[in-house]
C-alpha cells in the first residue's frame, strides 16, 4: 500500500472528491488501493477541509515553456533566440536560466518544482492577524454560537468596520487547520459536533416505538404546516444515559425552546412534567403538540384533556416529520453530550440553557432570536 505522503496528485484529488461525496475512509481506500491510515493522514492534514486547488499566476512560465527552454539550451541556442521562440522577453528567460543553475545545469523538472515551491506564500489568515477579532470570535464560540451565527452577528454589529468581519468558512478553516495558528484547537469542543474532522453532511435514520390510539400527523390541520401562528409544538425525550433524560419542547413558528426535567422516562412521570409546563402557557400558545411514537406518551389522552392541547404522532421511523425538534435536539447536544447523566441537572439549570438557546440568532428566522420572534408574534 502507498503511504499518503507519496500519493500522486491524481490519487490525492480522488481522495478529496470521494470524501466530499460522503464516502468512508475504508471505502475510499478500497477503491483507490490505498491503506485506510494513508487516506486518514491525507484528510486529517487539513482537518477534513479540502485544500484549495493550486493555480498558476497569469504570465508565469508554464511547464511546457520550461521544457522548451531546456531543449533549446541543449542545442546551444542563445537566450535571445529562445525568448523569440517563446514570445517572451529576453530578460524573463535570462532570469529563469540564471536562478536555476545557468545554461549548462538548467533542467525543466527541477525548475518547475522550485517555482512551485516558491509560489507557496500564503498570507496569514485574518483571525491570526487581528487580535480583537480573534478574541471576539473565541468568546462567542465559548457561548456555543455557531460560526455562521458569529459571522452574521459581526456583520450586523460592526457594519462599518471591515476589520471586525469574517466569514463563517474562515472560522471553520481556522479551527480545523491548526497550521493557521489563530484559534486554539480546544475551541472545537464548543461546536455543535465534536468531530476532529469537518465532514460532509450525511443522512441518518432513527427508530421509534409504536403507540396505541394516537392521532396520526396526517390528520394535523394544514395551518400547523404554515407556521403562520405560534402555539404548535414538537416534543421528544433527549437522553444522556439510557436511564436519564429531559423532555424538549420546540415551538414550530418561532423555534422557541422549553426544557422539562423528567426524573424518569415512564409515562406517569413524563406526562405529569409536560402537563405542569404546558398549563403554564397562555391559551394561544396551547394549540397542538407533535410527538414521536415513544411509549412515554402512552397516556396521551389524559395529557390532551388535562393540558387542553391536541396531540399528534409521527409515522413510525419518520423523525424528519419533527424536523424542528430534531434540529433543536442536535443543538442541545452542545450542552448535554451523549453519556451525560441528566438526572444531576435541576429545572433552574435547564431554564438557563433554554434562555441561552432562545437568545441565539437563527438563520431560519432571518438571524433574529426565537425570543424576539415570539414576542413579536404575541404582540
Amino acid at each position: 500500500m502507498a503511504k499518503s505522503r507519496r500519493l500522486s496528485p491524481w490519487i490525492r484529488s480522488q481522495i478529496w472528491q470521494r470524501w466530499l461525496n460522503g464516502e468512508t475512509l475504508k471505502t475510499i481506500g478500497r477503491a483507490l488501493v490505498v491503506s485506510t491510515p494513508g487516506v486518514w493522514q491525507q484528510i486529517a492534514r487539513t482537518g477534513g477541509i479540502a485544500p484549495r486547488p493550486r493555480s498558476r499566476r497569469v504570465g508565469a512560465l508554464s511547464e511546457r515553456e520550461r521544457e522548451e527552454i531546456s531543449r533549446l539550451l541543449a542545442r546551444r541556442k542563445s537566450l535571445r533566440f529562445i525568448a523569440g521562440k517563446l514570445s517572451r522577453s529576453p530578460s524573463t528567460i535570462s532570469r529563469e536560466v540564471r536562478r536555476n543553475g545557468g545554461a549548462r545545469c538548467y533542467r525543466a523538472v527541477s525548475a518547475e518544482q522550485r517555482a512551485s515551491k516558491l509560489a507557496c506564500r500564503p498570507q496569514r489568515c485574518k483571525l491570526a492577524r487581528l487580535a480583537r477579532l480573534r478574541r471576539c470570535v473565541a468568546r462567542k464560540l465559548k457561548q456555543y454560537w455557531s460560526p455562521q451565527q458569529i459571522a452574521v452577528w459581526l456583520r450586523e454589529t460592526f457594519a462599518n468596520d471591515p476589520t471586525m468581519q469574517v466569514s463563517h468558512e474562515t472560522i471553520y478553516r481556522t479551527l480545523y487547520i491548526q497550521a493557521r495558528g489563530a484559534l486554539r484547537k480546544e475551541l472545537q469542543r464548543y461546536l455543535r459536533t465534536h468531530r476532529v474532522l469537518r465532514r460532509p453532511r450525511t443522512d441518518g435514520t432513527n427508530s421509534s416505538a409504536s403507540i396505541v390510539d394516537g392521532i396520526s400527523i396526517s390528520e394535523r390541520p394544514a395551518a400547523v404546516e404554515d407556521r403562520a401562528v405560534p402555539g404548535h409544538w414538537e416534543g421528544d425525550l433527549l437522553f444522556g444515559t439510557p436511564t436519564s433524560c429531559i423532555a424538549t419542547l420546540v415551538e414550530r413558528a418561532t423555534r422557541y425552546v422549553m426544557l422539562v426535567r423528567t426524573p424518569s422516562k415512564d409515562t406517569k412521570t413524563v406526562t405529569a412534567a409536560l402537563r405542569r409546563t404546558i398549563r403554564r402557557l397562555p391559551s394561544q400558545l396551547r394549540q397542538s403538540l407533535t410527538w414521536d411514537r415513544g411509549s412515554e406518551l402512552s397516556a396521551h389522552k389524559e395529557l390532551s384533556i388535562s393540558a387542553d392541547i391536541d396531540i399528534y404522532f409521527c409515522d413510525p421511523h419518520s423523525p424528519w416529520q419533527r424536523g424542528t425538534n430534531e434540529n433543536t435536539n442536535g443543538l442541545l447536544r452542545q450542552y448535554f453530550p451523549n453519556g451525560t447523566d441528566l438526572s444531576h441537572y435541576d429545572q433552574r439549570h435547564l431554564d438557563r440553557v433554554a434562555r441561552q438557546l432562545n437568545g441565539r440568532p437563527r438563520q431560519t428566522l432571518g438571524w433574529k432570536t426565537p425570543a424576539q420572534v415570539l414576542n413579536q408574534m404575541l404582540r
